[in-house]
């Protein structure tokens, strides 16, 4: 039985929400990411893993500067040295748009660092750990640029590029010749791959993907030669498919406020031929915490403190909704707001949602002798509608007032 952790979209470079640490002149972002990278790496060394699959996006960028490639070399090292084998498997953010160019962990493979394998193309990686062998299929991300520059495929569209790239996929995995042909049937087998399955639910992320992506069919990774597949490019754990299990390890550290309500962490797995166990191991992510507040009492400021003592912000990025009225708003005193807040980690931001009451003047005309349509006109006026859109709009209108009279 092999003991596999399973890890991805570190994305170091990610420093939102941070300042710069005067002692080590690095962002405190930074370390956020480092602090959970390092618990992943502690974790390996501590319980007996045999194996560590990474399953893509090492870096925010295809461009790394220094500092981020030395500190995941360094931790990288702590896993070789220790004996213990790790994938690193090419995802978006580690592969290049130009052909030729080196992907950001190819450094690896380069100076044949021991006991790290680097995937940066289909195939099929045999690998002896301290619990016996295994085999890695490793899918990496997959670009368009060999296909779109060849002839047979110009003048596509998307749709159909999309088909060509997944049949082509298919027929690398699945084919005559392809990875499964080559496995050995008797041992523990695992898939890993940066991508996209259909069936997958989308986190935050979606917004810092780079460029359109082809949908993987589930059926590819529900193919009974795989035990265990390990999943990266979805920053949201989970699991798409049981047996055999199809997993999402999602993201270590939290990017955003669309990640607020997710846990961070990894995905520890017993795999043996014909079966395997996991279970979700959290990182102590960087806690986002978003306060809001209906502040429109005669002491709005006491409103606002009351809910922010009632939530845990020590240490949390926090950001602050207000909702309240034009009366109250002059009330809200943000110093003392923000005092309140002086052991948050990050104040993002005091959004101020004030109702105020908008008064439609009809002109000489009342109500009464205006048509629905001369109304909702007049309304676009005064909100100053751009004249082209309101007349697109009124026309729409028209076309409902008129399926309304008619009992449509």
């Amino acid at each position: 039985m092999i003991r596999l952790l399973h890890f991805a979209d570190l994305h170091l470079g990610v420093e939102n929400y941070g300042r710069m640490d005067p002692t080590t002149g690095l962002s405190t972002r930074l370390m956020d990411f480092l602090r959970a990278y390092d618990q992943v790496v502690d974790y390996a060394l501590q319980n007996d893993v045999g194996l560590v699959v990474f399953a893509g996006d090492a870096y925010k960028t295809r461009d790394p500067n220094p500092t981020y490639e030395r500190e995941f070399a360094s931790r990288m090292r702590r896993l070789s040295a220790a004996g213990i084998p790790t994938v690193l498997v090419a995802g978006n953010h580690d592969t290049p748009s130009a052909l030729g160019r080196a992907i950001t962990v190819e450094i690896f493979a380069t100076l044949e660092v021991e006991n790290v394998y680097v995937a940066k193309k289909p195939e099929v990686i045999p690998i002896e750990t301290k619990d016996g062998p295994v085999q890695v299929v490793a899918l990496p991300w997959v670009t368009r640029s060999a296909l779109l520059a060849r002839d047979e495929y110009k003048n596509k569209n998307l749709e159909e590029i999309n088909q060509l790239i997944l049949d082509k996929i298919t027929n690398i995995v699945e084919g005559p010749d392809g990875l499964l042909s080559r496995l050995d049937p008797t041992l523990p087998t695992i898939l890993a791959a940066h991508a996209t399955v259909q069936g997958a639910v989308y986190g935050s992320e979606r917004s810092v993907m780079l460029g359109q992506e082809v949908i993987l069919p589930p059926n590819l990774a529900r193919n009974p030669a795989f035990d265990y597949v390990a999943l990266g490019h979805i920053h949201k754990h989970q699991v798409v498919n049981e047996h055999p299990p199809v997993i999402y390890s999602g993201s270590i550290e939290r990017i955003d406020f669309g990640e607020e309500r997710e846990d961070k962490g990894f995905v520890v797995a017993e795999v043996e031929r014909g079966r395997a166990s996991w279970r979700f191991v959290k990182t102590d992510a960087r806690p986002f915490v978003t306060v809001v507040v209906d502040a429109q009492g005669d002491d709005p400021t006491a409103e606002v403190l009351e809910v922010i003592a009632a939530r845990e912000v020590e240490d949390a990025v926090v950001r602050i909704i207000i909702h309240t009225t034009a009366e109250k708003e002059p009330l809200i005193n943000e110093d003392e707001i923000r005092r309140a807040l002086t052991g948050a980690f990050h104040v993002v931001a005091m959004v101020k949602d004030v109702e105020r009451k908008v008064r439609l003047r009809l002109g000489s005309q009342s109500v009464e002798e205006m048509t629905p349509g001369q109304i909702l006109e007049r309304y676009f006026q005064v909100k100053q509608t751009p004249p082209e859109r309101t007349k697109l709009l009124l026309r729409h209108a028209e076309e409902i007032f008129r399926e309304l009279q008619e009992g449509v």
